[in-house]
């Protein structure tokens, strides 16, 4: 029996029509092409569309290709954009660009898709010559080359594709828009963003969703956080969308706490958060080394069922390494099955911030016999963990195969890494060479470096002619200063010490203050040297001098070096004795249960003589203290640092 010609409407019951789509929608393909359901999509060529919509592999959307051209629905120009679509959506662009030109009478579509199916591969330049060619253009063909820009980086042409847009007469619609502030937001160019949001209100579009929510976070972005919120106060409703981009803009630009905030309001308003929430409000609790409020946020991680998701284990891995758990992080990494680079470059670097390069090194090593390629990012993790365990020649191997094997290029990062461990090491001649030598232009923060190791090395004459260069990066900062008046404090030169103090008074260059800080039920308890204002000052003070009696039993002596004043030993003594990290310890042992882990944070240095009457508390008391400094992590432990007294 002869097949029947092939019609534009379906002939058989509208049931089974409604059903052939349904199986196509579902992804049962194979249910679809068998009696009765063949014969549906042979009365009706549009059909076909479902049918390329549900394919998943190009050599099965090759047969219905084959199947389409032998019943000659191929032909008709709704059926073959679809065919084409299908095609560039599965990336095969190739067979996508023949069928193109086979089509004859192409319409704005038909050039769309492929533009669309080039800019998904990201070969921009096979779509701008096709969108050059094409004889015309619809919003969505601007949309996509907006769009495709925008989403590779290409910021300023994609600005300039919606300024050319905007020539032709064109209207962009929501979608457009939403790219243009993503364009603007990647630049940070705030003057163009706020012409656009003028063109929007013109428009009557902002009070639409996408394109509030993109504007918003285009402010964020640019910094601008209070015109950010200003426009999404304005939209009808809130939704978990404008909650991210207000959270994640007050995390980016350093208001953790701010972001904290809106976090309980999105909760308070009956909002489920999803990745990117958890993702931003985990950095937050990092960031604030906020230990509670991070493993209560854990738990709703894992109560909403994201507890697998690598970028939520990752913040993780990093939010328990940066509250001193190392423990935790390492929890959160085994639990994970996968080889995610960007999660163990995560796991290298907590690690090596908490004086395990030994454990850094030996995770580097399992990914290398796993076959996964280490990136930059991996590589600075590892050379971080090196330089503050001191495994210079394991860190200099490390360098040599990212350059030479991997081929990749060390940036400004990954040379202060080695500087710092040639400087620790003694090497500060060759760490200066280094410098001078390198293919990328130096900073600050690497001359700075090297100026610490002069003063670890007590070498004062490099260390003078060292702190001018880093001077000259930022005269406004107060590190190089202070580094170089405790140098000359060191050696007694009080007179050049008074003279550079003076120095900085003049160019106005503020000292930041050391602060070191404990959380207890959610709340942050702040220490400074001399500040007298704790509710609790006179308990702390008095167990403190206790404390310090019981450690000079067991050997300890204040270190006089440490003080870079000139003043009589008894003062000194005094102010050794008030430092902000041993004000914070005593608030913790006053506060704490006994046996309860004691965490101080603190946003300078430890010093030396802090460092040894820390590690003599830990043995007297058999509790464990761990203090972040601004570098790394220090574990007391029986009267031993987890860092090897190499920091």
């Amino acid at each position: 029996m002869a097949r029947p010609a092939l019609k534009t409407l379906a002939t058989g019951p509208r049931e089974t029509k409604d059903e052939f789509i349904r199986l196509c929608s579902s992804g049962r393909l194979k249910d679809a092409l068998r009696h009765p359901f063949r014969d549906v999509l042979w009365s009706d060529a549009s059909l076909f569309s479902h049918v390329f919509r549900a394919c998943r592999a190009i050599p099965l959307l090759r047969q219905i290709h084959a199947f389409a051209a032998t019943s000659g629905a191929a032909r008709d120009r709704f059926t073959a954009n679809n065919l084409l679509l299908a095609y560039a959506d599965l990336g095969d662009l190739p067979t996508a660009r023949n069928l193109f030109e086979r089509i004859r009478k192409r319409n704005v579509m038909s050039w769309n898709i492929l533009i669309g199916g080039y800019i998904k591969t990201a070969d921009l330049e096979s779509a701008r010559k096709l969108f050059d060619e094409m004889p015309t253009r619809n919003v969505a063909t601007w949309n996509a080359m907006v769009a495709g820009l925008t989403n590779v980086g290409l910021d300023e042409d994609s600005l300039g594709f919606f300024l050319a847009m905007r020539r032709e007469g064109m209207h962009p619609d929501e979608f457009g828009l939403g790219s243009v502030f993503r364009c603007c937001a990647g630049l940070a160019d705030v003057v163009s963003g706020r012409q656009v949001h003028a063109y929007v209100v013109r428009c009557g579009m902002d009070t639409d969703m996408c394109v509030g929510n993109s504007l918003a976070h285009m402010y964020m972005r640019c910094g601008r956080l209070a015109e950010g919120e200003a426009v999404l106060q304005a939209l009808p409703s809130l939704t978990v969308v404008s909650f991210n981009t207000t959270i994640a803009g007050r995390t980016q630009h350093g208001d953790s706490e701010g972001a904290l905030e809106y976090f309980s309001m999105m909760r308070g308003v009956g909002l489920a958060a999803d990745v990117v929430t958890f993702v931003s409000v985990i950095t937050c609790c990092s960031d604030l080394a906020a230990l509670a409020q991070g493993q209560q946020v854990h738990a709703q991680v894992i109560k909403a069922g994201v507890d697998k998701v690598v970028p939520v284990i990752t913040s993780l891995v990093h939010m328990y390494s940066r509250c001193g758990c190392l423990g935790d992080s390492e929890r959160v990494y085994s639990g994970y099955c996968g080889s995610d680079l960007f999660l163990l470059s995560a796991m290298i670097s907590a690690c090596g911030f908490h004086g395990q390069g030994h454990k850094a090194v030996e995770l580097f090593k399992q990914m290398m016999n796993g076959g996964a390629e280490p990136n930059e990012v991996t590589f600075l993790a590892l050379l971080y963990a090196c330089s503050h365990s001191g495994l210079k020649d394991q860190g200099l191997e490390f360098f040599e195969l990212m350059t030479k094997t991997y081929g990749l290029q060390p940036s400004v990062k990954h040379y202060t890494c080695i500087v710092d461990l040639l400087g620790r090491s003694g090497c500060l001649e060759e760490a200066e060479a280094l410098i001078l030598s390198m293919p990328v232009r130096a900073d600050g923060i690497i001359w700075k470096t090297l100026l610490s190791a002069c003063k670890t090395q007590k070498n004062f004459d490099m260390a003078e002619r060292i702190a001018e260069r880093v001077i000259e990066f930022d005269p406004q900062d107060s590190a190089p200063y202070v580094l170089l008046s405790n140098i000359r404090a060191t050696s007694k030169r009080w007179g050049d010490v008074s003279e550079l103090r003076k120095n900085m008074r003049v160019k106005n260059v503020r000292k930041e203050p050391g602060v070191s800080w404990v959380e207890l039920k959610g709340q942050v308890h702040q220490f400074c040297t001399g500040d007298k204002s704790h509710l609790r000052q006179g308990e702390i003070v008095a167990y403190l001098e206790e404390m310090m009696a019981k450690i000079r039993q067991c050997g300890y002596e204040p270190d006089m070096s440490m003080v870079f004043h000139d003043m009589e030993d008894e003062e000194k003594e005094v102010s050794l004795t008030h430092h902000s990290e041993k004000l914070a310890i005593a608030f913790a042992f006053l506060s704490l249960p006994e046996g309860v882990p004691i965490r101080v944070m603190k946003n300078l240095r430890v010093c030396d003589d802090c460092h040894v009457a820390i590690k003599l508390i830990s043995q007297v008391t058999g509790r464990e203290i761990v203090v972040r400094d601004v570098s790394r992590f220090h574990h007391f432990r029986d009267g031993k640092c987890s860092c090897g007294d190499y920091w």
